[in-house]
């Protein structure tokens, strides 16, 4: 395994992105503090994102609206607007690659690339020319911090120290220094669970986890997880695993005025639609449909098995079959918070063999085939023309594309 003698990675975080992005098309909200909600004018619910004027004066991400105006009366609250973090997040995507090929894009406001040889030896140098292009193609308000390391694990810790809008260079001569003024829970990858697990081992601080062994940490994790991170800690330059896509979800917490099962179940119509269409478009089918149903006092989750299946009809059959579940189950007069619909199981498209006996008939194909000429409708004009069933979107909007931290959003995700 090969152990770099040079920066060879850097990694981009960008500070407050939401809020940030909100501060720079909205010069209203410029220097003051903002806070981004799930809807306009609703007092019972969170701030999902704030700016940083808003966090110096105590707001965190995923606080409730009450706390955030306790500690910040005059915090300004927006609500938020998907699409436009998804344009901007393309648009930041074109000006750095102008100045850096990139390697890898983990998030809508993170992403990853290898350093050329050229810029080596002077990396602060390369960051500084990222920001000014970001500052000068797109606006002073969205910041970002850049942090650079032997591999993508150190480029990333430095990135989080020099939070925020820092240009933190971690040189291997100089490890491991800067490590030993962290904890082991400010290790990317290392959860408030794991921090207890290390604990109880007697690893209290990072000198002690950096003198652990290879296969020590691999029985702490209780897989190569463990070991990946010692070496990726030392230095070691890795190579990420590759992933397979497990499931094809949505959630959506509803609106004050629409918690009953029947507006419950309209939106979640919507977002299995939306779901079904991203899988299709990536060529996947689904072997299983999970509803999940959010109460103040619990919640509700049923499944449905599907046979690699694809098509409307299909998913949205076996959802009826689990509403018709929850209608017997739950009270008429339940309120229902939050809602979600997930295709799992997911199989290859094109590894499904034909079974004339069973799922692939005639008239199975039939409705994929009516799918496929809906989904190419819509995509035409470039919005939801035709639906199968009603199409009912809840109030709010961006059903379907809302904010996400893990998901860059396609124009499609909005139609």
């Amino acid at each position: 395994m090969r152990r770099p003698t040079q920066i060879e990675r850097l990694y981009l975080d960008f500070d407050g992105f939401f809020a940030s992005v909100e501060q720079q098309a909205r010069p209203r909200l410029r220097g003051r503090p903002v806070g981004v909600t799930p809807f306009a004018e609703s007092e019972h619910t969170c701030v999902i994102a704030c700016s940083g004027e808003a966090k110096l004066r105590g707001v965190k991400n995923v606080m409730s609206i009450a706390e955030a105006r306790a500690r910040c009366p005059d915090i300004i609250l927006v609500p938020q607007s998907p699409d436009l973090y998804r344009r901007a997040h393309n648009a930041l995507i074109s000006e750095i690659s102008a100045v850096i090929p990139i390697d890898a894009i983990k998030s809508i406001d993170e992403l990853t690339c290898r350093v050329e040889a050229a810029d080596r030896a002077d990396p602060q140098d390369l960051g500084l020319r990222i920001k000014r292009r970001i500052a000068d193609n797109i606006g002073p308000y969205i910041r970002c911090s850049i942090g650079f390391g032997a591999n993508r694990q150190l480029a990333k810790m430095a990135c989080k120290a020099g939070k925020p809008n820092g240009n933190m260079v971690w040189r291997p001569e100089d490890m491991p220094g800067p490590l030993l003024a962290l904890q082991p829970a400010d290790v990317p990858g290392i959860g408030g669970r794991m921090a207890r697990r290390l604990t109880r081992a007697g690893i209290t601080g990072m000198a002690a986890l950096l003198a652990t062994q290879p296969k020590q940490m691999r029985k702490l994790w209780g897989n190569v997880t463990g070991e990946r991170l010692w070496y990726a800690l030392h230095g070691y330059d890795l190579q990420a695993q590759p992933s397979r896509r497990g499931m094809y979800g949505h959630g959506r917490v509803l609106p004050p005025g629409h918690r009953s099962l029947d507006h419950a179940r309209d939106a979640s119509r919507l977002l299995l639609v939306k779901a079904a269409r991203r899988m299709r478009r990536d060529g996947w089918n689904a072997d299983g449909l999970w509803l999940w149903l959010q109460m103040r006092d619990g919640s509700w989750t049923r499944a449905a098995p599907l046979r690699a299946a694809q098509d409307d009809q299909a998913v949205l059959t076996a959802l009826e079959g689990l509403w018709t579940l929850a209608r017997a189950r739950l009270p008429r007069t339940v309120r229902i918070i939050r809602l979600g619909v997930t295709l799992l199981d997911l199989t290859p498209a094109g590894e499904r063999q034909l079974d004339l006996l069973l799922d692939d008939d005639r008239q199975r194909r039939r409705w994929e085939q009516a799918t496929a000429a809906i989904d190419g409708l819509n995509r035409k004009h470039g919005r939801t023309l035709v639906s199968l069933g009603p199409w009912t979107p809840p109030p709010g909007g961006y059903a379907g594309g809302k904010i996400s931290y893990t998901r860059i959003p396609r124009a499609e995700d909005f139609w």
